[in-house]
């Protein structure tokens, strides 16, 4: 396991800054290579969306909306709760800042990958409701657009791409979705995680065997409901809030270029620190070149593919620009992210660590100390480094909840439990320390709720919208396997394709699955760069499409689109 834990670092970091550098490279190129379309053509795509021009003749599965609202329901997820108080806690507010650029060129990258998805889209006839009758995606476009253009045979590509979002769908997409609900109904009420995990996968698998009509139906329902309900309770803390909200929005614009606030420290070094973290956070939010979105949107009623292009562009406005915005202004605006409030802290916990800062205040990671000192409370370590949670030091522990009675004795790190100077051994100490992660946003809700009495909400509408974001995620992501399944192997592998990802869904409520994540961020990556290449590559094809559309405008001709 270690092995594997390494192999994944390595290989992780090597894939990331080119990630990085590619995606945002790309957004950049086809925004201004399809003339700012984002920003132009933004309220066309809401009109398409409120379903005008929607007509039961053309060919397809769901509606516009449905097709959008299935989609959504797999980019907005989890990563909006706990990963914009991620990218907050280790580069500060300023990464929101960044989250956002990420988003406004993800638009044009966005629309750009499903167009060309629904352009190569094929029919399917299926006979079975969970094959559907259409299939699209990346896959499609990588093979028959790149050989339509170019002449060139990249089958191999697209079924590398196909096979390795497959693999995605189980670990990222479901497997780890059900791990949060576990974990977090078993931290809250002490119920078994293979009860809930059981419980999820009936769910998931009641709504995924009717395929994507079925699918559509229901977060149509679940998408929407879902975001208002977070979107509602984050505007409440801000009106609460509402004399911090202005300086707020001046404390992330002015931290993205001169950062002072963050785990990283100060200086230049810091500012790519923010940069890196709210770039990455930004691009696994609204999955914007992930090729993942394409899939569900080839399932739109319609036979014109920049129609359903111009819907895919609200999703990134939608994930990041609203409901990422909403997250990071209530961290911010209550000031959580810097706060150290009383946390048990359990002696094995895999959030401890041990960090030292060098002269310009940056953070590093330091080795084990042998033992910790503690005298009143006040901790010392035997190399110089210091006893953090979350990255964060921890100045003083208490061996009572209530912080009344100072520790005095030694730590042992290694052995996961401390050793008091009159011989008593505690594997719980108690201290003021940092939050990360969804346990951050569930702070920022709680005291942003306080002064009106209800910071007990703020803890059931993170919990609430966690179980419904990760659902919603593992019913989407079902689809996007099921259609690279089929892909690959044809309309048989659908179903097994299902029960597959039913037993990974159950195994990942009940399993430690950190390297899985990992796992999957690396399949994630590994997908994303031949997309990304293939939508430049087929840049000069995708703008031939989008002039004809809006020059011959059908949608006044022709009533629907």
């Amino acid at each position: 396991m270690e092995f594997i834990e390494h192999f994944v670092d390595i290989v992780g970091g090597f894939l990331s800054p080119i990630l990085v550098v590619g995606l945002l490279g790309a957004g950049a190129f086809l925004t201004v290579r399809l003339g700012f379309i984002q920003l132009r053509r933004l309220g066309h795509g809401f009109a398409v969306t409120t379903g005008k021009y929607d007509s039961e003749d053309t060919p397809g599965d769901v509606s516009h909306f449905q097709a959008l609202t299935t989609a959504l329901s797999a980019t907005v997820g989890t990563g909006n709760i706990a990963g914009v108080a991620l990218a907050i806690h280790w580069g500060g507010p300023g990464a929101l800042f960044w989250m956002w650029v990420t988003a406004l060129l993800g638009m044009a990258t966005k629309y750009s990958e499903v167009t060309l998805a629904q352009h190569y889209r094929i029919n399917m006839d299926g006979e079975a409701k969970w094959e559907g009758s259409v299939a699209g995606g990346p896959m499609y476009y990588i093979e028959r657009g790149i050989k339509d253009v170019f002449g060139w045979n990249w089958k191999p590509v697209a079924v590398f791409f196909a096979f390795m979002l497959m693999i995605t769908s189980f670990f990222t997409g479901n497997a780890i979705q059900s791990n949060t609900i576990a974990t977090q109904v078993a931290d809250n009420f002490g119920i078994d995680t293979w009860i809930t995990g059981l419980i999820t996968a009936s769910i998931v698998g009641a709504v995924i065997i009717g395929g994507i009509k079925r699918i559509g139906r229901v977060t149509g329902i679940l998408a929407p409901v879902m975001a208002a309900i977070y979107v509602t309770a984050a505007l409440l803390v801000l009106m609460v809030n509402f004399q911090e909200v202005i300086p707020a929005f001046g404390t992330i614009i002015g931290e993205a270029f001169s950062p002072s606030a963050g785990v990283a420290g100060t200086g230049m070094g810091v500012f790519l620190f923010t940069l890196q973290y709210g770039v990455q956070r930004g691009l696994f939010s609204n999955e914007a070149g992930q090729g993942s979105a394409p899939i569900a949107h080839s399932a739109a009623k319609t036979d014109e593919p920049v129609s359903e292009g111009v819907v895919a562009l609200l999703e990134p406005f939608i994930d990041t620009i609203v409901i990422c915005t909403m997250t990071g202004l209530v961290i911010v605006s209550t000031g959580v992210f810097e706060a150290k409030v009383p946390t048990e802290i359990s002696l094995d916990d895999g959030n401890i660590s041990f960090v030292e800062y060098d002269v310009d205040g940056m953070h590093q990671n330091a080795d084990d100390p042998t033992e910790v000192s503690v005298m009143a409370g006040v901790p010392t370590t035997d190399n110089g480094s210091l006893f953090a949670y979350y990255d964060i030091s921890v100045d003083g522990f208490f061996t009572d909840e209530a912080q009344t009675v100072p520790f005095t004795g030694t730590i042992l790190p290694a052995e996961a439990r401390a050793v008091s100077a009159e011989g008593t051994e505690y594997t719980v100490l108690y201290g003021d320390a940092a939050r990360n992660s969804s346990p951050l946003t569930t702070l920022g809700f709680e005291q942003g709720l306080e002064p009106l009495g209800l910071a007990w909400l703020g803890k059931w509408v993170v919990l609430m919208c966690v179980f419904l974001f990760a659902v919603s995620t593992a019913i989407s992501w079902s689809y996007y396997g099921d259609r690279c399944a089929n892909y690959i192997w044809g309309k048989k592998a659908i179903l097994p394709y299902k029960f597959v990802f039913l037993l990974f869904h159950f195994a990942g409520a009940v399993i430690a699955v950190t390297t899985i994540w990992d796992l999957g961020d690396v399949a994630l990556s590994l997908v994303t760069l031949p997309n990304v290449i293939s939508l430049i590559l087929l840049s000069g094809l995708l703008k031939k499409i989008t002039d004809s559309y809006f020059e011959r405008k059908p949608w006044e001709s022709e009533g629907h689109v």
